[in-house]
């Protein structure tokens, strides 16, 4: 079977598609995106801007015309907290139906951080014994541990780089004042929770911190990390010490200088810092000194959790079985300004 999920998230529409049999690995096919920018074109109401809503119908549309010209059997289509959370939510759902044909759906915070958590245990099998994943994103991050498929705690905070950028960090570059400000917030939100989580790791076997998303994996590469044409096979680490060294770095640049440092994103660059605080907060809670970089996230928990539910329907999980869908008829557009990327699969 060959399935599409495609993923709206903050910063853009990424659709991978996978070929998928029973007692086989996923076979990726092609992983292809679109910018969003959503994560800057949210107004002072909460509700993503009409010229961000028309740029999103349009990578929609797009991700349907790549996924039936691959011949794509189901896709998967859901949209993370940057649309999950806005104000006008429903009618940026009920434009891109109306548009596209797909039916964007929601997870909610834990079960991103469920499937996410999935897709490391995936990655690592069971020789990665007890895991302890985060995972930043635009608008939420997720932390979850455990040593099974399923984590034993699975939690979302509110705590993503683009939303913290856009309430705590105005000005480029931000203030030392604000930002100062953002990192006892963040600090403050994250004390309880770490807490918890130590509390519950305490006394048991040896944790594997993972963390996956963007986020870290470009933190990763500005410390030090190997490059992404090295392969998804390469040991990529964040260290917490490395990582501290690098956060008054990018407090002093404006984002065009960002972009410039060694594996920041250009649409990740207004952000990186607010993410460096997150990333550097919780592992400073968690008593963490370094994570280990998993290149498979919420896409890849999705698709492992269908390739489940093929040889045995019990998996099935309804939280993500409403959000598959046939591919849309649509009319041939011409061929798909998506970019294809490297894939980050086994």
């Amino acid at each position: 079977m060959r399935i599409g999920v495609l993923d709206v998230g903050s910063n853009s529409a990424h659709l991978k598609v996978t070929d998928l049999r029973v007692g086989a690995p996923p076979a990726a096919v092609t992983t292809v995106k679109r910018p969003t920018r959503l994560a800057e074109a949210v107004d002072a109401d909460g509700a993503v801007e009409r010229k961000a809503m028309e740029r999103l119908v349009v990578s929609v549309g797009e991700a349907v015309c790549a996924a039936a010209a691959h011949g794509v059997e189901e896709l998967v289509a859901f949209a993370t907290s940057a649309v999950r959370d806005a104000t006008n939510q429903q009618e940026i759902v009920a434009e891109v139906a109306a548009a596209t044909g797909v039916r964007l759906g929601f997870l909610s915070g834990r079960d991103e951080a469920r499937l996410t958590f999935l897709a490391a245990r995936a990655w690592y099998g069971w020789s990665g014994g007890r895991l302890l994943l985060a995972d930043i994103g635009g608008g939420s991050l997720e932390v979850a541990h455990g040593d099974g498929q399923e984590p034993a705690l699975a939690l979302s905070l509110p705590l993503g780089a683009g939303r913290l950028t856009r309430a705590h960090l105005p000005g480029d570059p931000p203030s030392r004042k604000h930002i100062r400000r953002l990192r006892r917030r963040v600090y403050e939100r994250l004390s309880e929770t770490s807490a918890q989580v130590l509390a519950e790791l305490e006394g048991g076997p040896p944790v594997r911190p993972v963390a996956t998303s963007k986020t870290f994996t470009q933190l990763a590469r500005l410390t030090g990390a190997p490059k992404r044409d090295a392969g998804p096979y390469t040991r990529r680490v964040l260290e917490l010490e490395r990582l501290r060294e690098q956060i008054p770095v990018l407090a002093a640049k404006r984002a065009t200088a960002r972009a410039k440092l060694r594996g920041v994103s250009r649409p990740r660059a207004s952000q990186i810092l607010a993410g460096a605080i997150v990333a550097e907060a919780l592992m400073t809670t968690l008593e963490v000194d370094r994570v280990d970089i998993c290149p498979w996230a919420i896409r890849e928990g999705l698709i492992i959790r269908r390739l489940q539910a093929m040889s045995d329907p019990v998996a099935a999980d309804d939280e993500t079985a409403r959000l598959t869908q046939a591919v849309p008829a649509v009319a041939s557009r011409g061929r798909s300004s998506l970019r294809p990327v490297p894939t980050l699969t086994a």
